[in-house]
């Protein structure tokens, strides 16, 4: 398969790119904005697999313009994607009275708008049985327990959980699914810069190897679907 991820240089992106390229099936195409971390992935990715299929390619998906994504995904993809992972993001932790107005659209640029702008760039290339999967957070599920300090960011991943179940609809007569996974805590930098000396139960190549199994295989059985994957109860 086809595959794209965003937010691939670090954290649980950076886990599933590697999971995704083991098995020498899938041709991945990796975005983040760092050149420098990207490099490291594909060091690290030959290292484990030397055949892999894997392009790497420095794009803000908030700013940068799409035509040039299109024509690298036209070189390497050959204008098709079976898969896009919208995994990119930021976190940003304060409390709400300090929070300024531009935190709000950061965030909301980065975990929303960004990801509007590739799914409209990229579904002209996806084909009958495609599979949209978004990475959200269970601070934007509605009922679980909230943290103080991320009312901009639990906010901004609420609005791509609900983008998820509009898109399932307006998309089902183009046989594209679209799920979201709403993440717990996994041991990421993005983790530990928020919540310094906390410990997560699950690990980050733990938590990048569910959500590759999932792009390939969830939309089987998924369509429309926020799901929460998290150790502990909303």
């Amino acid at each position: 398969m086809n595959i794209i991820i965003t937010g691939a240089s670090s954290g649980v992106g950076f886990e599933a790119v590697l999971e995704l390229i083991l098995s020498g099936k899938h041709k991945v195409i990796a975005l983040s904005r760092s050149q420098e971390k990207l490099e490291r992935l594909l060091e690290i990715a030959h290292g484990l697999n030397p055949d892999a299929e894997i392009f790497a390619l420095a794009f803000d998906i908030v700013h940068d313009d799409y035509q040039g994504l299109q024509q690298f995904i036209s070189s390497n993809f050959d204008n098709r994607v079976d898969i896009l992972i919208n995994n990119a993001g930021v976190l940003i932790k304060k409390p709400f009275a300090q929070t300024l107005e531009s935190d709000f659209v950061e965030m909301l640029q980065s975990n929303f708008i960004g990801h509007v702008r590739i799914i409209q760039a990229l579904i002209q290339l996806m084909p009958k049985g495609a599979h949209i999967l978004n990475i959200g957070s269970m601070g934007g599920f509605q009922g679980s327990l909230k943290f103080a300090g991320l009312a901009a960011y639990s906010a901004s991943k609420a609005a791509l959980h609900t983008l998820t179940e509009c898109l399932a609809l307006e998309l089902a007569e183009q046989e594209i699914k679209v799920n979201c996974l709403a993440l717990g805590s996994a041991q990421t930098e993005m983790l530990e810069t928020a919540f310094p000396g906390y410990e997560s139960p699950v690990m980050a190549f733990e938590m990048g190897k569910y959500i590759a199994d999932f792009s390939v295989t969830g939309h089987k059985f998924y369509n429309g679907k926020v799901l929460p994957v998290a150790v502990s109860t909303p």
